[in-house]
């Protein structure tokens, strides 16, 4: 049995700190499985469209990090 690949690093933080815009106290305090989701919502195309700011701050008022 052959060892696990090695976490993709130099893509993570090309993601997240480049496409995400992330600053690096974010990145490096989300989880991968954070990170993972950010991927796969960044991925996925919504049929509207990105949502506009104003709902997006108020997502986050919502729902909090900390």
């Amino acid at each position: 049995m052959s060892p696990p690949a090695a976490f993709p690093w130099r893509e993570a933080m090309a993601f997240g700190l480049g496409r995400l815009g992330w600053p690096p106290e974010h990145f490096w305090a989300a989880t991968p499985r954070e990170l993972a989701a950010a991927l796969r919502a960044w991925r996925r195309e919504a049929p509207g469209g990105a949502i506009e700011r104003s709902a997006f701050e108020a997502l986050m008022a919502a729902c909090p990090d900390r």
